[in-house]
């Protein structure tokens, strides 16, 4: 990454050793030399003072002559140290004499000369003045032959007797400033090298879990919960990891009872749009069903109070059709009333064993002269008995319904058989009638209320539409299966229940 945290650290780190090293260079280069004069002049001048002292306690004509051998005297001692310590010469001349009485330099001579000369006047090459005091002068000079430079003291100690000169070369100090320079680099880059490796692999080690970090909130803006942190850190970003791994499980279960409550409220919204249509179709459908009987009802009723029947046979025709769409009125009104105790609950299933081929053969019997009046061929050839656990009562009114159904729809060879499917733990009726097929995209609607697939033919036999309905209502009260399919020259209408128990050959009712 361009602007990642282990690159901009790297080269943080690498630019800020080269920032040091650049400084360490350039104070090398630039003040190193003067650090190095002012600590030789401090040198020189606390030589001169020590050695002030010491004459002023015994004059140099009373002292022995300077001896290698440190142990000779004080003077001697000091001037040793001086000279092997800080490199350091000292020359000490009798001014009255002329004559060097003690000296740290094998060319006591030259410095003898060279002292004398700046005494008189003779500077003897350039110089350049560094410090003046009341009894000697600190000053550097220079040989251009040679290209060299030393720094001197000279002038007379507080006795006004003694002449001296000190002299320290600081060639040495242009050589240990290119050394060091030189040194400096060499020990640097490695440095800068092996530290840029160093801080790439701890910076490595800190942003790879931040990345893993990164990682994780992005699968988390993606809604993906399931990614985890997996760091055993103990430290700030361990920490991190694992409340953002808390986070994870709470936006987790947050958005999963939200979206849980979201789809509730969906459903809510559905089921509220759908029982608005439903109220919406209800009405209309009501009023269209009662609408044509009342219409006929009014118009015959006042065809009776204007006397437009004065004949007895007129009357009675007017008054049946009064009667006959009065009934129809009251029978649909009593549907109405029966499917929505159904479907709300209101008229629960109660349950008992019976033989539903006793049943079935009751209804047939029953409907025996509505099947002569429709010219209908009913087949059923019950074998045994069939015992079922349902409530009786609401099935002999499905097996009604749709057997109206079959009779009001007949047509062709005008036949209805009627056949049951045992099966291991429940019973299957089948009722079949000859006749025109239903549309396939009708037939899951012919169980909702006031649904007619021929509006015009069914009020010729005077159907509502709300009879399959209240099948519907029933067998979901007892928790079965239902249906309707087109078949070979007609249709079926089939419906399932639950068999009845048997134990050692006797039928049980385990509810």
């Amino acid at each position: 990454m361009k602007h990642s945290i282990q690159t901009r650290l790297t080269v943080a780190f690498i630019g800020l050793t080269a920032l040091i090293l650049l400084a360490i260079w350039a104070i090398n280069n630039w003040l190193l030399e003067d650090y190095y004069i002012q600590d030789k002049i401090k040198i020189l001048e606390e030589g001169y003072t020590k050695i002030d002292q010491m004459l002023q306690e015994e004059p140099l004509s009373e002292m022995e002559p300077y001896s290698e051998d440190s142990d000779a005297d004080e003077l001697s001692k000091l001037l040793k140290d001086l000279g092997e310590q800080y490199n350091t010469t000292i020359v000490l001349v009798d001014s009255v004499t002329g004559k060097t009485a003690v000296s740290s330099a094998r060319d006591q001579q030259f410095l003898a000369r060279r002292v004398q000369g700046y005494v008189f006047g003779r500077t003897g090459g350039p110089s350049e003045l560094v410090r003046k005091h009341q009894n000697y002068i600190v000053q550097r000079t220079y040989n251009p032959v040679e290209r060299t430079a030393d720094l001197e003291a000279w002038g007379f100690f507080s006795d006004n007797t003694t002449l001296f000169i000190m002299s320290t070369p600081l060639s040495s100090v242009w050589d240990s400033v290119n050394l060091s320079n030189r040194f400096l680099a060499i020990v640097g880059i490695v440095a800068m090298i092996v530290g840029s490796l160093v801080i790439y692999v701890i910076t490595r080690k800190i942003t790879s879990p931040i990345m893993g970090l990164a990682k994780l909130s992005e699968e988390m803006g993606h809604l993906n919960f399931d990614v985890k942190y997996e760091g055993q850190q103990q430290d700030e970003v361990g920490i991190l990891g694992k409340n953002m791994n808390a986070l994870s499980d709470k936006l987790k279960e947050t958005i999963g009872e939200l979206q849980e409550a979201n789809k509730q409220l969906q459903k809510d919204i559905n089921e509220k749009i759908q029982i608005d249509e439903m109220r919406k179709e209800f009405i209309a459908n009501v009023s269209h069903e009662l609408k044509t009987p009342i219409a006929l009802i009014q118009g015959y009723a006042e065809g009776l109070s204007e006397g437009m029947c004065e004949d007895g046979e007129s009357r009675d025709y007017y008054c049946g059709v009064i009667v006959d769409e009065a009934t129809k009125m009251n029978r649909m009104v009593k549907q109405l009333l029966n499917l929505t105790a159904l479907e709300f609950g209101n008229d629960e299933a109660v349950k008992e064993t019976f033989d539903l081929t006793a049943v079935i053969e009751g209804i047939l019997s029953s409907s025996s002269i509505l099947f002569q009046q429709k010219e209908a061929q009913v087949n059923f050839e019950p074998q045994h008995e069939v015992m079922v656990l349902a409530d009786e009562f609401k099935v002999e009114e499905v097996i009604t319904n749709y057997l109206s159904n079959a009779l009001n729809h007949l047509s062709g060879e005008r036949k209805i058989n009627i056949y049951m499917k045992e099966e291991a733990e429940r019973v299957k009726v089948v009722v079949f009638n000859t006749g025109e097929w239903i549309p396939d995209e009708d037939l899951p609607k012919l169980w909702t209320k006031f649904y007619k697939v021929d509006k015009a033919r069914t009020r010729e036999y005077g159907g509502s539409g709300i009879g399959l309905s209240i099948v519907k209502a029933i067998m979901d009260s007892h928790h079965q299966e239902y249906g309707a399919q087109n078949v070979k020259d007609g249709v079926e209408f089939w419906f399932t229940l639950e068999k009845a128990q048997k134990e050692n050959g006797i039928v049980t009712d385990k509810r």
